[in-house]
């Protein structure tokens, strides 16, 4: 049985004005509190928005364990195509796994306008896939929850206490597979990364920078932990994005 949402957690569809759609998508085990900031800075600039709640996600821990890459990838592609019915031209900006999800959308659809990466994951660290697989043989669910890596002690992130191992293995498994396609993002991307982050390292970014065939615009979060769209750098992001999506969307 499906929890109630965690107040904050709500995903969020509204219709903008100038004709064009920005996609936002949330991390591993996080919610639509992460990119809701992010999801109205788009709005308030005109354009269409969707802010998907993944499955398993927002709710309860317990919801999770039962979903997997294939789940979230499908929801990021619903919501996609919802937006893409009804605009011009999509951007499409993700934290973290929402990242990882925005890049996949990116192989898949080279009509995509550009995509805005923050902190995204992009490879697998071979020492903790095969950390994780161990647990999941010796029977073990869940290891502690990598939420709410924040540098701004007054801001906080709804997300769950824990990490689900399947549903982690699928990313892994996932980010193998959409991370030998990454020459074929041609579109131009903006990277946002913290220099320290304490759930995705830096060189993912680096290692995304380097694969992609399109313009790469670059930007350091230096104030920022791992959710930099809740910390300090936030209004950085929001800007700079918006910003982003009205050059990719004039031309």
């Amino acid at each position: 049985m499906t929890a109630p949402i965690i107040p904050g957690a709500e995903p969020w569809s509204a219709d903008g004005t100038n004709g064009h759609g920005a996609l936002v998508l949330h991390g591993f085990t996080g919610n639509c509190n992460s990119m809701r900031g992010l999801a109205e800075a788009f709005h308030a600039a005109g354009y269409s928005v969707e802010l998907p709640l993944l499955p398993g996600h927002g709710t309860a821990i317990e919801d999770m364990l039962v979903t997997g890459w294939a789940d979230w990838s499908a929801a990021a592609e619903e919501a996609y195509q919802r937006l893409a019915a009804r605009v011009d031209k999509v951007v499409v900006a993700g934290l973290s796994m929402g990242g990882s999800l925005t890049c996949w959308l990116a192989v898949h659809h080279p009509e995509i306008a550009g995509i805005v990466c923050v902190n995204p994951a992009t490879q697998v660290n071979e020492d903790v896939r095969a950390l994780v697989a161990g647990m999941v043989e010796a029977g073990e669910t869940m290891m502690p929850g990598i939420g709410s890596d924040i540098a701004d002690p007054d801001a906080t992130e709804s997300a769950y206490e824990g990490a689900p191992l399947a549903p982690l293995l699928s990313m892994f498994a996932a980010a193998d597979e959409f991370g030998a396609q990454l020459a074929k993002i041609e579109c131009p991307l903006l990277l946002f990364t913290s220099p320290e982050d304490h759930v995705v390292p830096p060189t993912d970014s680096d290692h995304l920078a380097a694969s992609v065939s399109g313009p790469v615009e670059r930007v350091t979060c230096e104030r920022s932990y791992h959710v930099a769209t809740l910390d300090y750098d936030k209004g950085i992001i929001e800007e700079d994005a918006v910003a982003f999506a009205d050059r990719v969307t004039a031309s």
